[in-house]
């Protein structure tokens, strides 16, 4: 008599009432051998034309190198901005269809705008882990709600959640270089050594990536791996390595109009791009470089410097990677594609920014004050951002940005290296192909499939070809005839090597856009506009535009304005939408989209038992480029409120008595911005101070409660942990005002743009 088994009904095996009477069966595992490993590195806000192998004067030569032994392709596109072309490089489909429609910190009600993949939407790491790979990703996340973030989750929409067995990096669209807000698989952790000690974050990524691989390859060398490494590198804020940025210095002294030339020849040359293309007229707002005064031209090649000190950083990372790869000699035996997720970013503004949260509080740079600090660009002391001038050359020799539809923003490096499929290293492929290829590619080259179902889930189908036959043939057709485009209402249609596309203005009215039409096939920087010539063609890809729209899950296409996109995305039930925060330390991190937002004042109350001589943080929020830190030292309670390295410092002038303790800070907003500050022990006032002007974003860096691992404030040193014990802190915030309310989420929005 055989007997059924209530964890596997199916059994094939024979159970018995004895062994004798019974035969083992063992389910086949999952196996991917023979499969080839898969590295995919993707570059932030990094243009068609910053790589070296790309044209640029940059030194790349680790990523020159994987040109040379792999493939450049010149006919590559993305979405134009971060989470949506992730959502497309990890899926396969387009980013509507998967809920991604521009940034992970938005879901305004909508399907196309949940800020998360959507669960029919299988990722590649999903597809490869259940196929037998072991998958990790480390770096820049960003495709989880970031009010989501915390350590109270929900974590359905971090990496372990979509198919990663191990996670080591940021999940902000942003992260201080030198002081990261740092995940370890499902909870945060310090960075482990300082920027004194010679930390970085990119070079914290190699090493873990390193780490990861050695385990798989030295303890289960049968499963192949796949490793998702998105640097946070060339994102805003710019920073590398003191010896980096001197590097540069002087290199770019003569202007972005020389560079922007040279970088065109040189691609020509390499036939990056035909030799038949014109350069792309001059961005509106771009001045000629000998038109900038002397202080406008210095700011703006220290802020060149530094962005080219930091890419070249991020190539020795890579060369890292790569000889260690070699080292375990696994480096053949890798699929090895490289990306950049948009092109450069017009974030930094006309002039270029010392900070770029102070352009999205809608600041001007002061260029006196630059000049003084010129020296602090691109080290901790700077979260800086290139101007629109250095962003067009990153992009030469297309138009537009980053966030734009035309060429500018959505045509990007990428370089394949695989010698197991590449015949003819270095060489160049002009297919025009799209992020939503890059899934279905490796699957290919994994010998997997995407399943139709996937956690019983029926899948949305694939949208994206595999490229593997471009790889040893030149001319292998890539099979689609046609890719839409839209980004905040930028719209465009690729069609058999015709575009049509158009530059939305906020506030026009979406069917009185100006559209154009190039010939790509004939046409590579979108230079001679032909709708004029042509307007059937135009007319038959614009209607082919919204039926792919309407296909895809774009629409509605969204006119409201920053303020209203955000407020939309404040749904009951996110931090966002409350008015009163009440913590229990010790807990941990909390990323600043789901701090209390303070840009209308605050009330903060901390009920703590003091101890004699007990120094350290209170609340801490931000980084040394901007926020705030309540804390105790010397004995005094202070306050210190840090706008981009203008600091209120409020202190009491006698030391906080021993025992228990209720600390009350007040931040009141007035009419002209300026803020009142009052704190109080036990009810009774002991200080009182002014900040002169209080943000509306005051800074991308989160919240700490008990300690200060980042330097708000020059008065302390970091991690400046409380020895104290604090019961409770309490935030209480105000009703904002409708016009303050509408500033705050415009400036909001914008800088969680930034942030992709």
């Amino acid at each position: 008599m055989s007997y059924r088994s209530p964890s596997e009904p199916d059994f094939p095996g024979r159970i018995g009432r004895f062994l004798a009477d019974s035969e083992p069966h063992w389910p086949a595992a999952p196996t991917a051998k023979g499969a080839p490993n898969v590295v995919l590195v993707v570059l932030d806000d990094t243009g068609f034309a910053h790589l070296g192998c790309y044209g640029s004067t940059i030194e790349t030569p680790n990523i020159d190198r994987l040109a040379a032994e792999g493939l450049r392709y010149s006919g590559f596109h993305t979405t134009a901005l971060c989470s949506s072309s992730r959502a497309c490089l990890l899926t396969g489909r387009n980013h509507h269809a998967v809920g991604v429609r521009a940034v992970s910190n938005m879901d305004t009600g909508f399907p196309n705008t949940r800020g998360a993949i959507s669960p029919a939407a299988a990722t590649v790491a999903e597809v490869l882990r259940d196929g037998g790979f072991a998958t990790c990703a480390v770096g820049k996340w960003h495709l989880a709600p970031m009010a989501e973030a915390t350590a109270a989750g929900p974590f359905r929409n971090w990496p372990l959640q979509k198919g990663f067995d191990r996670f080591y990096g940021f999940l902000q669209g942003e992260t201080d270089q030198f002081h990261p807000e740092l995940t370890c698989d499902n909870h945060f952790i310090d960075q482990p050594k300082t920027p004194q000690e010679g930390y970085h974050v990119s070079e914290d990524l190699v090493d873990r990536s390193i780490d990861w691989i050695r385990d798989q390859v030295s303890l289960v060398p049968e499963r192949p791996f796949f490793l998702y490494l998105a640097f946070g590198a060339m994102h805003a804020p710019h920073q590398a390595p003191k010896a980096f940025r001197e590097k540069y210095r002087g290199r770019f002294d003569a202007g972005w109009d020389a560079a922007r030339d040279a970088w065109f020849a040189r691609q020509k040359a390499m036939g990056v791009v035909p030799a038949d293309t014109e350069l792309a007229p001059r961005n509106p707002g771009v001045k000629p470089w000998n038109e900038l005064s002397d202080k406008e031209q210095r700011f703006a090649c220290r802020l060149q410097e530094a962005f080219a000190a930091m890419l070249d950083h991020t190539d020795q990372q890579i060369g890292r990677l790569v000889s260690f790869l070699q080292e375990i000699g696994v480096y053949d035996d890798t699929l090895f594609v490289l990306v950049s997720d948009n092109g450069a970013s017009q974030e930094g503004g006309q002039l270029g920014t010392m900070d770029e949260m102070k352009h999205f509080n809608m600041m001007p740079e002061d260029l006196d004050a630059a000049m003084a600090r010129l020296d602090d660009i691109g080290g901790p002391d700077s979260h800086s951002n290139i101007p629109w001038g250095w962003a067009q050359a990153g992009n030469t020799p297309l138009k537009w940005y980053k966030q734009n539809t035309h060429g500018g923003g959505v045509r990007d490096p990428l370089i394949v290296r695989w010698p197991g499929g590449v015949k003819d290293p270095g060489a160049i492929r002009t297919q025009f192909c799209h992020a939503i290829d890059i899934a279905p590619t490796i699957l290919e080259v994994a010998g997997l499939a995407a399943p139709e179902t996937f956690a019983g889930v029926p899948q949305i189908p694939v949208h994206g070809v595999s490229l593997r036959a471009s790889f040893a043939d030149p001319k292998a057709p890539v099979s689609r005839s046609v890719q839409y485009f839209e980004m905040l209402g930028h719209r465009g249609l690729w069609q058999d090597g015709w575009k049509a596309v158009t530059h939305h203005t906020s506030g026009v009215p979406f069917d009185k856009d100006d559209w154009e039409l190039y010939h790509l096939d004939a046409d590579f920087s979108e230079s001679r506009d032909l709708a004029a010539e042509q307007p059937g063609r135009l007319k038959a890809l614009v209607e082919a535009w919204w039926s792919e729209a309407e296909a895809n899950g774009a629409l509605p296409l969204d006119e409201r304005g920053m303020a209203e996109l955000f407020r939309a995305s404040r749904r009951p039930g996110l931090p966002t939408s409350r008015r009163r925060f009440v913590y229990y330390p010790p807990v941990s991190h909390i990323v600043s989209d789901a701090s209390p937002s303070v840009f209308r004042g605050w009330r903060m109350t901390v009920e703590l038992d003091h101890v004699a001589g007990g120094d350290g943080a209170l609340v801490s929020r931000g980084s040394l480029n901007s926020g705030f830190v309540l804390y105790v030292k010397n004995g005094r309670l202070a306050f210190d409120y840090n706008a981009f390295h203008d600091h209120t410092l409020v202190t009491a002038p006698s030391p906080l008595a021993p025992g228990g303790r209720r600390v009350e800070l007040s931040v009141d907003r007035q009419p002209d911005a300026s803020g009142k500050v009052t704190l109080a022990v036990d009810g009774e006032t002991v200080a009182t101070g002014t900040i002169p002007l209080m943000l509306m974003i005051i800074s991308s860096l989160g919240m700490d409660i008990g300690r200060s691992p980042r330097p708000v404030s020059d008065d302390i040193v970091t991690p400046f942990v409380y020895p104290g014990r604090i019961r409770k802190v309490t935030f209480d915030l105000p009703q904002a005002p409708p016009e303050l309310e509408r500033r705050s989420r415009e400036a909001e929005l914008a800088a969680a743009l930034s942030r992709q």
